[in-house]
């Protein structure tokens, strides 16, 4: 056994790298959750929006798939697929803000 010396008894914090540390899994589930369910009330406002300007079908079933996938990736972030969750997040965006414009143009 060896005795600790008076420098070794330091506590040693968590290596950080930079200023960001990592999140607990914990947290992070619960930011990505939080994300998703802000993203969600966006998505919704959004919705109401172009539907009272432009009543369609097309644009009620854009933004439920979008609705739909927000939802996705809260129940992701709880099950512990954070990563997955905002993949599924990102994808839902990406899609809408790129298809609406496509399909508006068609129409």
């Amino acid at each position: 056994m060896t005795a600790l010396r008076e420098d070794e008894t330091t506590t040693t914090t968590p290596q950080t790298t930079g200023r960001w540390r990592k999140l607990t899994p914990r947290q992070a589930r619960l930011v990505r959750g939080i994300t998703a369910a802000v993203v969600m009330v966006v998505v919704a406002v959004a919705m109401v929006v172009r539907f009272a300007s432009e009543p369609s079908l097309l644009t009620l079933g854009l933004y439920g798939i979008a609705l739909i996938l927000s939802g996705t990736a809260i129940v992701l972030s709880r099950r512990g697929r954070t990563r997955l969750a905002m993949a599924v997040l990102a994808c839902g965006l990406a899609v809408v803000v790129l298809a609406e414009p496509l399909l508006r143009a068609s129409s």
